[in-house]
């Protein structure tokens, strides 16, 4: 390893452990929370840094975390572990195992290649077609990573090679326009459905800590009105701020029919995952008249696959993204979950509620939202920035008297909407951006202008759709 690589590990290792030392040892402890409650909050802060940071994985990072949480946060080995028996937990495992099998077998590209040779005419079509298909994954992949980089992207680079468009001179062509704009749809895609983005279930199980149940079905329903608006308006925006210089694009068409032909017609694996896709999205759908809770669901969709063949036991441990959200993803909601217990919310919201007194909640909200939103310039990770904003905002304003459907909601879906932002606000960016079709400044200013018009749309159609459906 380079000796300034070595140094620049060392010194982002040396800051999450200086935040928790100086937080659980330096900083006066408020008389209202324990000490071992006080210890955890350094804890958890720090680990959230080193999410930040990422001198080690983020897995790493929660086990250490979950590890240390019961010698100083006051809570047994038990307790501490206790997060990776929670059924949400298992709902994302069970997804990610079907998502390998879309994957495996091809079927999600089929999706994908289907709605370019039915909508991509244009090369508007195209980047509709691609959101689309990312959006039917959405409903069961929970790694937006898998989806777009798996299945969209390479589809994206195809397209825009056909026409002769690479990075540098003939990226105007048509490769910038789809790159901004198919990324961009990704992040409305991803905060549409619960498992629209691996974090989403920690949004939704953070809410039920204040008393507000989010289902998959609740999310899909929240989100159906906004997002598609937003799938709709976004490619337009990007095209004026990206023109292409191919409009029309019959051959985009032609291609995807031509992969299709030489996929051939589905196959018996293709035939019985399509059957368990549709049947755990019906399960999750209806989960509120036959009571199954989702985790069952997936899980028995998994099984099915597993019984079928369709999905062989080497797939599941080789699912690394899955086994590492299963580390991270477990630790964190119990160390969140055990400062709520310990107060540590209840005392920000009111510390936070006594800079603002007297304040209506509707100015307060607007107020919130923007600040969380534009925060994630300083996240590379919706996760971290979940952890560190979500709870802390979500608590001032219910005190305050919000509604907790709005509040939930709002700040759980555009936690994914802020990841249009910059190059490295979530995992598909970095994917896009290294293709090299769009310099850092143009993708920045088109994530600037994109932001504006997903806040405009989430809060008037969105928050009037929420007001109909009974949110608020």
């Amino acid at each position: 390893m380079p000796e300034a690589e070595s140094r620049g590990r060392l010194w982002r290792a040396a800051l999450p452990i200086a935040i928790f030392i100086a937080i659980a040892w330096v900083l006066p402890r408020p008389n209202a929370i324990q000490p071992a409650g006080w210890r955890l909050f350094g804890l958890f802060t720090g680990t959230v840094a080193g999410l930040i940071l990422q001198p080690l994985p983020g897995g790493a990072l929660v086990l250490i975390a979950v590890t240390l949480a019961s010698l100083v946060g006051g809570l047994s080995i038990g307790q501490a572990l206790a997060g990776y028996a929670d059924a949400t937990v298992w709902l994302v495992m069970a997804a990610f195992f079907i998502s390998r099998s879309l994957l495996n077998t091809g079927l999600a590209r089929r999706i994908a290649l289907f709605f370019v040779r039915t909508f991509g005419k244009s090369s508007l079509g195209v980047s509709y077609a691609l959101a689309l298909s990312d959006l039917t994954l959405a409903g069961i992949i929970p790694s937006n990573g898998a989806r777009s980089g798996g299945v969209v992207l390479p589809i994206v680079r195809s397209i825009a090679e056909l026409y002769g468009s690479r990075p540098g001179a003939t990226a105007g062509v048509i490769g910038s326009f789809l790159m901004v704009a198919v990324y961009q749809s990704i992040c409305v895609t991803a905060s549409m459905f619960f498992t629209g983005q691996a974090s989403n279930p920690l949004a939704a199980n953070i809410a039920a800590q204040f008393g507000f149940k989010i289902t998959w079905a609740s999310w899909a329903l929240a989100g159906i009105v906004p997002g598609m608006l937003s799938i709709l308006i976004v490619p337009w925006v990007v095209m004026k701020i990206y023109p292409p210089e191919v409009r029309h694009t019959p051959e985009a068409a032609a291609f995807a029919a031509s992969e299709l032909r030489a996929m051939g017609a589905l196959g018996r694996q293709e035939w019985i995952l399509s059957a368990v896709f549709a049947a755990v999205c019906g399960l999750w759908i209806t989960s509120s008249w036959h009571g199954l809770d989702v985790a069952v669901s997936a899980l028995l969709g998994s099984v099915a696959l597993l019984i079928t063949g369709v999905l062989k036991w080497e797939d599941v441990l080789a699912e690394k993204a899955a086994w590492d959200i299963f580390l991270w993803y477990g630790g964190l909601l119990r160390l969140g979950k055990a400062l709520n217990d310990a107060g540590i919310t209840k005392f920000f919201a009111e510390s936070l509620g006594g800079l603002f007194p007297g304040e209506e909640w509707a100015l307060m909200l607007g107020v919130c939202l923007l600040v969380y939103f534009y925060a994630h310039y300083g996240f590379a990770s919706i996760t971290a920035h979940i952890l560190a904003m979500y709870s802390p905002f979500v608590a001032l304003l219910l005190a305050k008297g919000a509604p907790a459907g709005l509040v939930c909601f709002a700040f759980a879906c555009l936690a994914n909407l802020s990841a249009g932002l910059t190059n490295y606000g979530t995992t598909p960016s970095p994917m896009f951006f290294a293709h090299g079709y769009v310099p850092m400044g143009p993708w920045w200013r088109a994530g600037a202008i994109v932001s504006v018009v997903n806040l405009l749309i989430w809060g008037t159609a969105g928050f009037a759709w929420w007001k109909v459906i009974g949110l608020w």
